[in-house]
């Protein structure tokens, strides 16, 4: 630590990484075997990386003044589902060929896990692995067989980008300038991160709020501004069409949503979701308020808000869980010492690696028909999600004990924690 002002600085851990050459070597050598593992899967089975061909049309679209609703690409008919805004920054993609633009893809959402590794150690308190690099070069090697992690390599998505985009936003100081503005403009790009904006109202953070708010509404003017009828399309009818999307039972779909009509056996569950998501949205917003009040801890109170967008989202499909990278690093800086967290952060990584929800039966409509002892592993993350909302709930239970009388509060309790956040 610095003598100085307490944090880690980059110079000194820049330091301490060469300091251990051997260490160091050793990382470079675990990501370069990840990656060669990676080609020969790629080798036995392409990678479809259908997303980013369905993001170069709509930049094509976008550039050309074509109908960015109307067309479908890739063998499986897909659509394009963002807001217009964010087929403007698309419009790159459309500057190289399809082939190059999937190696460019690996390499950056890459570059974007290793970013993510850094934010989410900073917010967890974890100064030092931060700023180490041979700790995010093995992290980022082991990060990229994370399920969801992986999918988001496979189909070329978006992900990564957004999460870093909202986790580096909100991860800053209340009252730095600007902040809540890039989450708007993540909403902007892809919708559910504009709840962050409802968690920063109901945390009291208007100003940051009304913040997030205004970068939401910048991007939608310029989408208004660059493809008029595209937009009137979109705001006023393609948002609400969530069958562009895909089937909401197949077990590619890890939102509550999917698990409810798996459970039900029923493809349009109705009622039957829409009043438990509403109750989760409620009872996720109320646990990260909870979290951020009691115990002062804004990072855990991002993660559970995360969680509740994921879960009542009508489809949240696999890949868009990649929140479990902030969410194992969380876990994993308060298991010094304590056999049963190690136990927990290990149960976590163990769910978000072994892809369960591909092994039960699933081709054609097989979804449908999971029996009842398959569900838990056809539904492995809204599980997860909501065991985590309850868990916070019943953790911040009671206030903290105040200092002098019983055990001392946690020091997230004591001092409010800005950047230093667990997320």
């Amino acid at each position: 630590m610095s003598a100085v002002d307490g944090t880690w600085t980059w110079r000194r851990t820049w330091a301490q990484s060469i300091a251990h050459p051997g260490r160091l070597a050793l990382a470079t050598a675990l990501l370069l075997a990840s990656f060669a593992g990676l080609w020969v899967l790629y080798q036995v089975q392409p990678l479809p990386m259908s997303d980013i061909a369905v993001y170069r049309a709509e930049g094509a679209a976008a550039a050309t003044g074509g109908d960015l609703y109307g067309f479908t690409v890739t063998k499986w008919n897909l659509p394009a589902t963002y807001p217009p805004f964010a087929a403007l920054l698309f419009i790159p993609t459309t500057w190289l060929s399809l082939g190059t633009l999937k190696i460019v893809c690996v390499l950056v959402n890459a570059a974007l896990l290793a970013l993510l590794l850094h934010l989410s150690c900073k917010a967890a308190g974890l100064r030092k692995a931060a700023h180490t690099a041979s700790f995010l070069l093995a992290a980022t090697a082991l990060g990229l067989w994370l399920e969801p992690v992986f999918q988001t390599f496979v189909f070329g998505q978006v992900n990564l980008a957004l999460t870093c985009l909202v986790l580096w936003d909100l991860s800053r100081p209340d009252g730095a300038r600007f902040k809540g503005f890039a989450t708007g403009i993540a909403a902007g790009i892809k919708l559910t991160p504009a709840i962050f904006a409802v968690y920063l109202l109901v945390t009291g953070r208007v100003k940051a709020a009304c913040t997030a708010l205004a970068g939401f509404l910048v991007s939608v003017l310029l989408g208004w501004l660059v493809l008029p009828g595209a937009s009137i399309e979109f705001w006023t009818r393609r948002m609400f069409e969530t069958d562009r999307v895909g089937k909401v039972w197949i077990v590619d779909n890890q939102s509550l949503q999917g698990l409810i009509t798996r459970v039900l056996h029923q493809p349009e569950p109705g009622l039957l979701w829409a009043v438990p998501a509403l109750l989760t949205a409620a009872a996720g917003l109320w646990a990260a308020r909870r979290i951020y009040l009691r115990r002062g801890l804004d990072g855990w109170g991002v993660l559970c808000t995360a969680v509740t967008a994921l879960l009542v989202s009508p489809i949240s499909w696999s890949h868009h869980w990649v929140w479990c990278v902030p969410l194992l690093i969380a876990l994993a800086a308060h298991t010094r010492r304590n056999p049963w967290r190690r136990a927990l952060l290990a149960a976590v990584t163990v769910a978000f690696t072994a892809r369960t929800m591909w092994i039960v039966p699933h081709t054609g409509d097989l979804d449908l028909r999971v029996s009842w002892w398959q569900q838990p592993f056809a539904s492995p993350y809204p599980l997860l999600g909501l065991a985590l909302l309850a868990a916070v709930v019943w953790w911040t239970r009671r206030p903290p004990a105040p200092p002098g009388g019983g055990l001392p509060a946690p020091r997230a309790a004591r001092e409010p924690v800005s950047p230093s956040r667990a997320v």
